[in-house]
């Protein structure tokens, strides 16, 4: 039998909900290219729920243990005496989660002498150490898919914060205030700006239909060019060189993966390149920027704001320079994490145990690195150099 280490992030500090705002969510069987949602042979949670917490444990456990296997649910996972470290070396499956990351160094791969499989509960990998992984023959998989549209959501959102202002605004009112003065000094339209987005993969292209109809200039940067009739479709124009792309827009919304190539990609250099008052909106991955560029920037006024639910590490010291910077709409990691994403990312991490334990194929699109390489969507995502850091090593800020 199994042992299943599961590391999720902690219940509502008021305990786990014994209700709900709605009493259903829609149902979506298919995604925007047609791929159907996670097809589990059957789940034991109502879709709406609180899943992603410890309490919820995924829907996973009377699935698990009705065929004998082990579950360890945790929130514990820092530092050598944590519960996953405790729990890792005898563990055959490792269940984490992008917005409550349990890093899997090459460090802590060495000592998980039985780990097989290592599940992110949602969409990126990063917080695994691909080439590890790939060293010890360990598959990772993740639900893709399951939340790209809840990301490109939230993504959506916090450009509109940013452009026009609203934290502040909302501040205002919170506090008793009325100076509509002190707000629209800092608040602009929408409407006719320039906006790219970094890395037009599933949620890049949903973030660019959801941005056409503001009737905004839309380009976006990618490995490889879209179709041209996907590009008629989302109303948006291909630049190669990301350096050109940044120097242009108005708005940058930053989606690629993190990996060797997209480290850091927006530094000190990156960030003066671009227009004077220029936004950035990165719900992808922290380190996708240099952290103390972005304050020096939103400070001297270089940027006019900068949003995102992404840190490094996660979760984010109190101190974090991120937590008190001027012009910020910044958010835990939690645009992927609705209740409505929840439903879909559990039940593709049952699927995804359902054809592991009964020693099947796991969906190829589920697929991040399998057979010691990459494999899947991993290999068309990630970049592996061998002798390179990859995510998941423990980058230094």
């Amino acid at each position: 039998m199994a042992k299943i280490l599961c590391v999720l992030y902690p219940d509502p500090i008021n305990g786990y909900p014994t209700d709900y705002a709605r009493d259903s969510i829609p149902q979506i069987t298919q995604y925007p290219d047609g791929s159907s949602v996670p097809t589990p042979k059957a789940i034991d949670f109502t879709p709406g729920q609180l899943l992603g917490s410890v309490s919820g444990e995924l829907g996973l456990r009377k699935f698990l243990e009705a065929q004998g296997h082990e579950l360890v649910v945790t929130s514990d996972k820092e530092g050598p005496d944590s519960v996953f470290d405790r729990e890792l070396p005898d563990a055959d499956v490792v269940i984490s989660q992008p917005f409550w990351p349990a890093y899997l160094t090459a460090e802590r791969i060495a000592k998980a002498k039985k780990l097989k499989l290592a599940i992110t509960a949602g969409i990126g990998s990063d917080h695994v150490d691909l080439n590890a992984a790939n060293q010890h023959s360990i598959t990772v998989a993740e639900v893709t898919y399951s939340n790209s549209v809840s990301v490109a959501e939230h993504d959506v959102m916090q450009v509109l914060a940013l452009v026009r202002n609203f934290v502040p605004a909302h501040d205002v009112v919170r506090s008793g205030g009325w100076n509509i003065a002190d707000i629209v000094e800092h608040a602009y339209d929408l409407e006719g700006m320039t906006v790219g987005v970094v890395g037009a993969g599933r949620i890049g292209q949903a973030v660019l239909r959801r941005l056409k109809p503001f009737d905004v200039n839309l380009f976006y940067n990618k490995r490889h060019q879209l179709s041209t009739e996907l590009e008629q479709e989302l109303g948006a124009t291909y630049i190669k060189d990301v350096h050109e792309l940044a120097a242009k827009m108005d708005v940058v919304v930053l989606c690629p993966p993190l990996h060797s190539e997209t480290y850091h990609l927006f530094d000190t250099e990156m960030i003066n390149s671009m227009k004077r008052g220029a936004y950035i909106v990165n719900d992808s991955r922290g380190e996708l920027v240099d952290r103390d560029a972005i304050v020096t920037a939103l400070k001297s006024g270089q940027l006019a704001g900068y949003a995102g639910d992404v840190w490094y590490p996660q979760p984010a010291p109190a101190d974090h320079p991120w937590r008190s910077m001027p012009h910020e709409a910044m958010t835990p990691h939690m645009s992927g994490t609705t209740l409505s994403a929840q439903a879909r990312y559990a039940a593709g991490t049952r699927e995804i145990l359902e054809a592991f334990l009964a020693n099947k194929p796991i969906r190829p699109e589920y697929l991040i690195a399998e057979g010691g390489q990459l494999a899947g969507t991993g290999a068309k995502s990630y970049t592996v150099k061998k002798g390179q850091d990859t995510p998941g090593s423990g980058h230094k800020e």
